[in-house]
């Protein structure tokens, strides 16, 4: 018996030894990548600062002193000198609408109606006019992200009837939830005074009661899909204008986003797109019609997940409405509006929980867009209703956005295990805080009590809605001022770590992706930016002139500003 107890101490010795002879070899190994002398916020709790770290195969494979990494120093590895600077995990936009981007003058491209490009309606009018002259009468003259609190007013029809009255004219809300359309698209839709509200959305109107053109929710479906088809591009001038939206991302340091609802389709041309440079990751969440399709590919020997590069296992839906479209449905009435609470959901509480527990007994994740605290609650009934029918303990569902709560609500949240996406648009956005009445200001986009409370919050720009930039979306978040100087429920302001966790790890723990990305650990993906400027040492309302030096993707360099171009 001793005879086997020592042999089997020998074998085991043997063992170790090996194992500590190849952990000693991997320690000391080339590495293709190595950045010295920088200022490394890894967002790791064990380890949160470094001065260096070396990648190899597209992960990190050492990080800490300059005196660990510079072993992994060889003839061909390449060496960064970072001067100093901050360096951050990549950026992770955990919420967007990515869109290829086309020129405004091509019969696919929009014309831009934001703060940015238009100072008026007049203005507004005059930039549509010079697009309808290039569209063939009959076809849309479209524009995007108009501003009523900007411009002073929503538009109307019989403002865009001077763009023309030939072409059916819309323009949508920075928000997504409302459009304005002209004469010509009512007509189309044979939208008059007697046309009912659809069931969720709205038509305005003037005094007599005719629409005016300013459509809400569901009213714009009825409008849109009367008119004519829009032009579709083709697989080519698609993938060549989601590169072109890839390069803005990539440039704002941004390697990885959560698309908020897409199908099938679609995901085939980003892995199309992916194929070629430049490349961001993607978690993709398809829209409800989907399920059954990603049911089939749970029971297939795949699985739904995909790779690094493109994953899908979440669904996107709606319970609810718009927050800076004034349409979120409340428990108290709008400021100002003693019989307007909003425009309540389409889905009765017994259908929404019909709708998520199908998702949920799918295996998914649910992801659900809901902005007023009268529909979030009702996206925790049907999360709790869930939960009890079939228990799971790492579910991760999500309520995207959740701009107005109160403080019932988040202990709803965390009882549940669920993970808030929150706004973070003060910034462009906090002038259309005014109509909630500032008693709301402090439970509004409540990213401090949420994480004082151990909630997982994930950053996002919810983009087009507001920019994906994600160094302005961390300013809005520690600052909680607007471009007009005021500040919106100081009591909700973070940390400027707290921020940045939110925009990398924390949106990572969103995705399931907390074990691969978010953070510059060892083994994880190596992806990274490299800042010109030290975040902590820059005034607050200056996070957003930062600009990125370097944006890593893989451990390759995926944007460099000196030249201005993705590689």
């Amino acid at each position: 018996m001793m005879v086997l107890v020592i042999a089997i101490r020998a074998v085991f010795a043997v063992v170790i030894c090996g194992l500590v002879q190849i952990v000693s070899a991997a320690e000391q190994s080339p590495a293709e990548l190595v950045v010295l002398n920088a200022a490394v916020k890894t967002m790791d709790a064990e380890a949160p600062l470094a001065e260096a770290f070396a990648v190899q195969h597209g992960r990190f494979m050492r990080v800490g002193s300059a005196a660990e990494v510079r072993p992994h120093i060889g003839p061909d590895t390449r060496v960064i000198d970072a001067a100093g600077k901050t360096v951050l995990p990549g950026f992770n936009d955990a919420h967007i609408h990515p869109s290829p981007r086309f020129s405004e003058d091509s019969p696919l491209g929009w014309v831009p109606c934001g703060p940015d490009s238009v100072a008026s309606i007049e203005e507004l009018v005059e930039r549509l006019r010079a697009k309808a002259v290039l569209t063939p009468a009959g076809q849309w003259v479209k524009g995007e992200r108009y501003q009523d609190t900007k411009l002073g007013r929503h538009p109307t029809r019989q403002d865009l009837d001077k763009v023309s009255k030939l072409h059916p004219v819309s323009i949508s809300h920075s928000s997504g939830h409302v459009a304005v359309v002209n004469s010509f698209a009512l007509e189309l839709a044979n939208v008059d005074q007697r046309t009912p509200d659809p069931r969720g959305g709205r038509f305005d109107r003037d005094a007599a009661g005719v629409p005016n053109g300013i459509l809400r929710e569901s009213a714009k479906g009825i409008v849109f899909s009367a008119g004519p088809n829009e032009p579709e591009p083709s697989t080519e001038e698609w993938i060549s204008g989601i590169h072109r939206q890839f390069e803005r991302y990539l440039e704002q340091g941004i390697t990885s986003i959560q698309i908020a609802g897409t199908d099938p389709e679609t995901l085939e041309l980003y892995r199309k797109a992916q194929v070629h440079k430049p490349q961001v990751r993607i978690y993709a969440m398809l829209r409800r019609e989907h399920v059954p399709r990603l049911r089939a590919l749970i029971a297939s020997s795949e699985g739904p997940r995909g790779d690094e590069w493109l994953k899908v296992g979440a669904i996107k839906m709606f319970h609810g409405n718009s927050l800076s479209g004034q349409t979120c449905w409340l428990y108290e009435p709008y400021e100002g509006r003693p019989d307007y609470y909003g425009i309540p959901p389409v889905a009765s509480q017994a259908e929404l929980n019909r709708q998520v527990l199908e998702i949920h007994q799918a295996g998914l994740q649910v992801c659900v867009h809901s902005n007023g605290d009268r529909e979030i609650d009702m996206v925790l009934n049907a999360y709790e209703e869930a939960l009890k029918t079939s228990p799971r303990t790492d579910h991760r569902h999500r309520i995207e956005h959740a701009s107005i709560c109160n403080a019932q609500i988040l202990e709803r949240v965390k009882s549940l295990g669920v993970v808030l996406a929150l706004h973070s648009y003060i910034w462009e956005h906090g002038d259309k805080m005014e109509v909630y009445g500032p008693q709301r200001w402090p439970w509004m986009h409540p990213a401090a009590a949420a994480l004082s409370s151990g909630i997982w919050v994930a950053g996002n720009s919810d983009s087009p809605v507001s920019s994906a930039i994600p160094l302005l979306q961390i300013q809005s978040m520690v600052t909680r001022e607007s471009a007009e100087g005021k500040v919106y429920g100081p009591e909700q302001r973070i940390s400027l770590d707290q921020a940045i966790h939110a925009w990398t790890l924390g949106s990572a723990y969103a995705s399931f992706d907390d074990q691969e990305k978010g953070s510059i650990t060892v083994g994880k993906l190596a992806d990274f930016v490299i800042l010109a400027d030290d975040p902590d040492r820059v005034p607050p309302q200056k996070l957003k002139d930062i600009r990125v030096d370097l944006t890593f993707v893989d451990g390759k360099v995926a944007y460099d500003s000196r030249q201005n171009s993705s590689k």
